[in-house]
Order: C-alpha cells, then sequence, then structure tokens
C-alpha cells in the first residue's frame, strides 16, 4: 500500500517512462507549460474509451490555455497504441497525446493512483493540474464507474491561471469571461486602482469585478 499522500502545493514527482509516443520524461515534456496527467483503470474498457476520445476531442482547447495532457494506466505501451486505434475509431478523434505505460505501477504509487478499497491493481480515475512551477495545482479523483467531466477541467485551468497572475477568485459556476471576485486582501479603497474596470460591492467582504484579463 502507497504511503504517499500528494497534496496541493506540492512538487509533482517527476517521471521517465515509456508510452505510446515513446519514452517520456514528465518535466521535458511539460517545459514551461501547464499540464493535465489523468490515470484509467485500464485499456480497452467503455468509460476509458470514451475518456480519452472526449479529451482528444478537447485538445486544441488544452493547446490554447499552454497545457499538454498525459494519461496512464498500467497497461503496456504497445497495449496503448493498440487500444489508441479502437478510441480513434469509435470516438471520431485523432488522439495525439501520450498515455503513460506504468506496468511497475511506479508512477501510479508515487501519485497515489491505486486505492486499495476500489481496486488493488487498477488505478482510479485521478486527475492532477500541475503547473508551470511543477507544483499540483488540482486534485480530483473519481470512481471507476463515473467518467470525467473534461470540460470541468479546462474550467479549473481557465480559473487557475488566471489567479495565478491577478489578485481574484472565481465564484461558484464561474466561466471565463464572467465577473470575478476581488481577494480580501485588497482594500475596498485600493481596488479603483488596481480593477480599473470597476467593481460592485455586494458586502464588504465580496466585492466582484469584471475579469481582468478580458
Amino acid at each position: 500500500m502507497s504511503s504517499v499522500c500528494l497534496r496541493l502545493g506540492d512538487k509533482a514527482p517527476d517521471f521517465t517512462a515509456d508510452s505510446s509516443l515513446g519514452e517520456i520524461n514528465l518535466y521535458e515534456y511539460l517545459g514551461d507549460g501547464w499540464g493535465v496527467l489523468f490515470s484509467h483503470p485500464a485499456d480497452y474498457t467503455p468509460v476509458c474509451t470514451t475518456e480519452l476520445g472526449r479529451t482528444a476531442a478537447l485538445q486544441n482547447e488544452f493547446a490554447k490555455r499552454n497545457t499538454k495532457v498525459l494519461a496512464l494506466s498500467v497497461d503496456s505501451a504497445e497495449s496503448h497504441r493498440s487500444w489508441i486505434k479502437d478510441i480513434n475509431e469509435t470516438q471520431h478523434v485523432d488522439v495525439q497525446f501520450p498515455i503513460i505505460a506504468d506496468e511497475d505501477r511506479k508512477i501510479a504509487e508515487a501519485y497515489d493512483m491505486i486505492h486499495p478499497n476500489a481496486s488493488v491493481n487498477a488505478t482510479v480515475r485521478s486527475l492532477f493540474i500541475i503547473g508551470p512551477d511543477k507544483t499540483i495545482k488540482l486534485i480530483i479523483t473519481y470512481p471507476a464507474s463515473t467518467g470525467r467531466n473534461f470540460v470541468e477541467i479546462l474550467r479549473v485551468l481557465d480559473s487557475l491561471q488566471l489567479t495565478a497572475y491577478h489578485s481574484v477568485a472565481t465564484p461558484a459556476d464561474w466561466k471565463d469571461g464572467e465577473d470575478v471576485v476581488v481577494v480580501p486582501s485588497i482594500k475596498t479603497e485600493d481596488i479603483p486602482a488596481k480593477f480599473p474596470k470597476g467593481f460592485t460591492e455586494v458586502k464588504p467582504y465580496l466585492r466582484l469585478t469584471p475579469q481582468p484579463n478580458k
């Protein structure tokens, strides 16, 4: 059983591994951009096929956000390459991102992707967003029976990238282009200079302003 417990802000464990696109080093692959690393229980399974198909359909959206995607399971690179043919055929896509082969489960253990009470051998549906500084910005874990919402992953990426460079937070159900929250550390009297688009004071602790990077 893995004793690893990764948390937000932790350094993402680096690795070099075989993949559907050949040997890949995580840090080199991501470069100075953002990354999404997600595991799936096994190749040739129905929900995973739809998930990787959906990710492939959104490849341009991830690219717009300077984000590279990597999938992972404990199957072999050969199995991945063969399965990709099925994904492309059934989901009408062209999978171009790598699927990591983690047959010895070392990466899965480093990222705590195997939950023994769910499955002793298969990885659960873990997803990590990794920032340019190689720290973990988001962790989401789904059960094997529930496919992920990749539009939500894009929404979170938009929020993370916005809030990394501006003194704002994003409210519930926020979408790119909508008003955002001014962080509490900024005094109300200082808002006009920092946010010239204006602001609305709903409460002294709840101040809204138009998205600053739009």
